[in-house]
């Protein structure tokens, strides 16, 4: 897949990258993008929810009344969880939300997510960015030249550059994210992916399937 690389102002510069069909251009695995994208949501969960049960709640140990006798359902003590203030029967105790998923079926399921966005024409390759100042409106008038302000988007840096990520953390519908930290969830969750061109030519070296 050839795609040409744009300058600051939208325009063409001349120069093409040519990004893998063995990474861009498969068949997607639409089951292993579903198990990627679970498997992200449910390691977000804290799971720290937790209630009391009749053994942690307050309240007296005594026996209400007896057994028999007295025309009324058998109770034991107040913390009985038929009372108010009583204990909460199944109710949800702290665990882990974590899946576990073969790295193959992993890295299937990011390589079909990015072959997605190329059937899409999704990806925008960009020359490589160097703000002297970290400046939202700069980074902004960019992303209109280029004609993706609009549209929900993920940034790919190849190494961390803190004037550029300072220029974009205020926007809400960009990500920016390394090469390095690119994972199935955010090229889903993102109409349109921008790569700076040195992104671009790390995924066509030799070096793209360590990468992806």
């Amino acid at each position: 897949m050839q795609l040409k690389v744009l300058n600051i102002q939208g325009q063409e510069t001349g120069r093409t990258v040519e990004l893998p069909e063995e990474i861009f251009g498969v068949e997607p695995n639409n089951h292993a993008i579903y198990l990627a994208v679970k498997q992200y949501l449910a390691a977000q969960r804290q799971g720290t929810h937790k209630v009391k049960t009749r053994a942690e709640v307050k309240g007296a140990s005594r026996k209400l009344h007896k057994q028999k006798g007295t025309g009324g359902s058998r109770k034991g003590n107040i913390r009985n969880p038929l009372y108010k203030g009583g204990g909460t029967i199944f109710g949800p105790k702290p665990h882990k939300y974590d899946i576990k998923l073969n790295r193959k079926v992993k890295d299937l399921a990011k390589i079909s997510a990015l072959s997605h966005k190329a059937k899409d024409n999704a990806i925008v390759v960009v020359e490589d960015l160097n703000f002297e100042t970290p400046k939202t409106k700069n980074f902004m008038n960019i992303m209109s030249s280029l004609k993706v302000a609009k549209k929900k988007m993920m940034f790919v840096l190849p190494e961390y550059n803190d004037v550029v990520y300072a220029s974009l953390r205020n926007v809400p519908s960009v990500l920016g994210v390394l090469l390095s930290d690119v994972n199935t969830y955010d090229i889903v969750n993102s109409e349109v992916l921008v790569l700076t061109e040195s992104v671009a030519k790390i995924f066509a070296s030799e070096e793209a399937e360590v990468a992806a």
